[in-house]
């Protein structure tokens, strides 16, 4: 790091640890919920209260791994650690997370709920230290909007390859048989996911430190959080940035098996492409996924000029118009369909980025004001907000699709088709709209410039000091 600013190097290795953890986030995102209903055999209703039930007592997790990781004292840093540690047994959790067991109804309901416990915990274990990491590789928040971007584009890329190749090596790895063609898969993706988080633990190094005088209180950090304001407001956003993604990609397989007709074309090598049909859920997710990568990679050159907060309000609102104008779509439109798809991901691609950004200046301001830092505390949002949003998106999702009469695996009603195009656009619609009003009452970016030459300076002079 010269003249501070991040080598490339450092800013690919740390994408690489969202990279890894999206092959199989991603998995969940498009692929849990049916799993569970027309592989797995819960039923819709049943796998939603699951969902509930597990991520709201596991929220708290992230804050106890938050702070755990604030104390944290190793030759490697405080949250690089967490990497090394962790990577093998979140590999190993993921992959029980898609077995199906031979139980009866009661014993894999039980199982679901054992499996994805533990999966949370370990997705806590690795992610809240990991997000925290970009708080203290650099200080300059520029710097981060840049790290940030690197990691939310790793992470689409990771979402590009589950869609191109999970479905296919589910087919081909399970010859017929998708409850083992998930395992197998996950497990494969998984090995991948635990090579990568090694990279991000050998490649990146943490330089911002807490004030050398402080001392460790749990208490205290808990009040310092409590009267961050700049925090919440970013946290109850995230929770809502989690929903209406999850909401739709959720949503995406059931759309595509039970509501768009199909349409095939001939591809390289003799393949068969499907845009349509059951099958047409990956091809649509791929077309998203790389134009959300290229706009989340660009966003760095635009916020110098727009400035994060109203990037993000545009790109939630102009996301939601177009999700809101895909409702109408009929089954024989998906030129239309995609155009829509296009725009969408343009526009909401970044705004992950983005927020995440933010999150590492409201660790910067509670230095500011109270002068103690707690940096893994703050970013536990990041994993609270993925799980809490998650869950309710998931519950939700399931919860309209059995009120509309969802039956797993048979043509559809037209009611229960109406529930599905609900939740593909409209639903996500509306969390999307209520991101971009939320962002209105975040005010900590004008102050960013004044914050951070002050801890700069602060920090030299400690250094001094020392």
């Amino acid at each position: 790091m010269k003249n501070g600013k991040i080598s490339v190097i450092e800013k690919i290795g740390y994408g690489f640890g969202d990279g890894a953890s999206n092959l199989i986030w991603m998995i969940f995102i498009y692929y849990q919920l049916n799993f569970y209903t027309d592989v797995y055999g819960l039923a819709a209703a049943a796998a939603g209260t699951m969902l509930l039930v597990t991520r709201t007592w596991d929220i708290f997790v992230d804050v106890i791994i938050g702070m755990i990781a604030d104390r944290t004292q190793t030759r490697w840093g405080k949250f690089r650690p967490f990497l090394l540690w962790m990577a093998l047994p979140f590999g190993i959790v993921a992959t029980l997370a898609f077995t199906t067991p031979p139980f009866g109804d009661t014993g894999k309901l039980i199982s679901a709920y054992v499996t994805l416990t533990l999966l949370m915990l370990a997705y806590s274990a690795i992610n809240v230290p990991y997000g925290a990491l970009m708080g203290v590789i650099s200080p300059d928040p520029q710097e981060r909007t840049a790290l940030s971007a690197y990691r939310f584009s790793f992470a689409q890329g990771a979402g590009f390859v589950v869609a191109m190749l999970a479905m296919p090596l589910v087919a081909t790895l399970g010859q017929g048989n998708d409850r083992n063609g998930y395992v197998l898969t996950v497990g494969l993706f998984s090995i991948v996911a635990v090579l990568m988080f090694l990279g991000t633990f050998a490649t990146t190094r943490e330089r911002v430190v807490p004030p050398p005088k402080q001392k460790t209180s749990s208490k205290q950090d808990l009040i310092d959080l409590a009267h961050n304001w700049h925090w919440q407001i970013l946290c109850a956003l995230g929770i809502l940035q989690v929903f209406f993604v999850a909401i739709r990609g959720s949503s995406m397989i059931y759309y595509f098996k039970y509501y768009m007709n199909d349409a095939t074309f001939a591809g390289p090598f003799g393949w068969t492409i499907h845009l349509g049909g059951a099958l047409g859920t990956g091809p649509f997710i791929v077309m998203g996924t790389l134009t959300s990568m290229v706009a989340t990679f660009l966003i760095q050159y635009v916020t110098p000029y727009t400035g994060r907060k109203n990037a993000f309000i545009g790109c939630m609102v102009l996301g939601a118009i177009s999700l809101i104008a895909s409702f109408w779509v009929r089954p024989d439109q998906l030129l239309l369909l995609y155009g829509f798809h296009f725009l969408y991901s343009i526009f909401t691609g970044p705004t992950a980025a983005l927020l995440w950004a933010m999150f590492a200046d409201s660790a910067d301001w509670s230095e500011w004001k109270t002068g103690r830092r707690a940096t893994g505390l703050v970013f536990s949002a990041s994993g609270m907000s993925n799980k809490l949003g998650w869950a309710i998106g998931g519950a939700l999702a399931l919860s309209l699709l059995a009120a509309y009469g969802y039956q797993a695996n048979v043509a559809q009603t037209a009611h229960a088709q109406e529930g599905i195009r609900l939740l593909m656009a409209v639903v996500p619609a509306i969390g999307a709209l209520a991101c971009g009003f939320g962002m209105l009452f975040y005010k900590l970016e004008s102050k960013m410039p004044q914050i951070s030459a002050e801890l700069a300076a602060k920090r030299a002079a400690n250094a001094t000091e020392s």
